[in-house]
């Protein structure tokens, strides 16, 4: 494989010859498999090449010597390349040495964990608390999106108190309590507030049933007052739709993909996570159906697959989606050609609702889904047929949408509203 990269016998042999020479190879490979692009090929193995020079330099004589060797030779790497760069390209440079060094050790050593590769996930409280998080998966049955939300405001939480000289359980107080959630929630809406709120109440209810405080602070917690369909959804005008996908350049790479779950989203009015989770399995050609299984409300939906977004898939999975035993549908363009996750998803739609100029708050991938919901109400289908056709759980979801004719109000707004009375 080395000698389709580099061209020159002289060059292939002095890789060969080091004592890295094998793994190197084998490191070639693997970033051959997973699409790499040439040029970042010939980036990373001259950095690999001199990084064995100097750790053999240094009395490096086995492999499992290498991982001490990799924090002084990014460090003398720097310094004799050091001509002025500022902080920030100094720190981008040292992450483009060390990440193909980390990369080569992670295929040779077993075991071996990067720098900001943490070997476990991180659960705030584990020792206070050890059985929290599996109360929430097996108890409560969150999903691993919620209980990544529950570690980032237990987090919270834990600093706060470390900050603060907290160090045990037993110490919290309803003041306490207060002090944080009035600090951690100065530049937080409503919605996410509430978040907030109930992840420490059913973090201060399991404490007490374990035995762990004395007294049910959760009583002491209280959310924001929020009052039903108060708020009107983000959605776009049909005509602003159209200008975001025309600000998808279809031609490359990654226009074709982007289009396709463009359309998915504003189509079917999927979540970002349904488009990400879709596999080719759920793709049924024959009879021109669209499977989106396991929706958050706890079912599946089967969807006629609409000849537009029908032709988009084609486009993207013949011409652009690599070859790979995987079944999602959605990848990375570029290497590592992975499957691509929800919020990759959700910052594609971000993206485009920008380029095309369409102001809206919050901009995203459920932005798409609310202009799909408005569609339906504004073709007047019942509330509960939209409900099932976008997955809402409860039809309160559904009823916010049918407050107000929506592009009424704006027609009114936009002129003295006469002819509309």
């Amino acid at each position: 494989m080395l000698e389709h990269y580099f061209l020159k016998p002289d060059t292939v042999d002095r890789i060969r010859n080091c004592w890295l020479g094998k793994p190197i190879e084998q490191y070639v490979d693997w970033l051959a498999e997973r699409g790499y692009a040439t040029s970042n090929i010939h980036r990373r193995v001259p950095v690999l090449r001199q990084f064995a020079e100097f750790a053999w330099a240094s009395g490096a004589r086995h492999f499992e010597e290498l991982p001490k060797h990799v924090a002084p030779f990014v460090s003398h790497w720097i310094t004799e390349r050091d001509n002025g760069r500022s902080t920030e390209r100094t720190r981008q440079l040292v992450n483009e040495i060390r990440g193909p060094i980390e990369q080569l050790l992670t295929l040779i050593l077993s075991g071996f964990v990067g720098r900001g590769r943490p070997s476990r996930i991180y659960h705030p409280f584990a020792d206070d608390a050890p059985g929290f998080f599996v109360y929430l998966v097996e108890e409560r049955g969150l999903r691993p999106p919620t209980i990544t939300q529950y570690r980032h405001w237990l987090h919270g939480l834990a600093v706060y108190l470390d900050r603060h000289g907290i160090v045990a359980l037993g110490e919290l107080s309803p003041a306490v309590l207060s002090a944080f959630v009035t600090q951690t929630s100065s530049a937080l809406s409503k919605n996410t507030i509430t978040s907030l709120c109930c992840t420490l109440r059913v973090f201060l209810r399991y404490l007490h049933r374990e035995g762990l405080v004395a007294r049910d602070l959760a009583l002491t917690i209280e959310a924001p007052r929020k009052y039903r369909l108060s708020n009107l959804p983000r959605s776009i005008t049909w005509d602003e739709v159209r200008r975001m996908l025309e600000a998808v350049e279809q031609r490359t790479a990654v226009g074709k993909r982007d289009y396709a779950m463009l359309l998915l989203l504003v189509t079917y009015g999927l979540r970002a996570r349904e488009v990400a989770a879709l596999t080719l399995d759920d793709i049924d050609w024959e009879r021109e159906r669209l499977l989106v299984p396991e929706r958050k409300a706890g079912h599946c939906t089967a969807y006629p697959l609409s000849a537009v977004v029908g032709e988009a898939l084609i486009d993207y999975i013949k011409h652009v989606r690599p070859e790979t035993d995987e079944r999602q549908v959605f990848f990375r363009v570029t290497a590592p050609r992975a499957p691509l996750n929800w919020n990759a998803v959700a910052d594609r739609a971000t993206h485009y609702l920008r380029k095309a100029g369409i102001q809206v708050r919050r901009p995203g991938s459920h932005t798409l889904r609310h202009t799909c919901v408005q569609r339906l109400i504004d073709a007047e289908f019942p509330l509960k047929v939209i409900g099932d056709y976008v997955g809402h759980r409860s039809p309160s979801s559904t009823e916010v949408y049918s407050k107000v004719a929506v592009e009424t109000l704006r027609e009114v707004a936009l002129g003295d509203g006469e002819e509309l009375l």
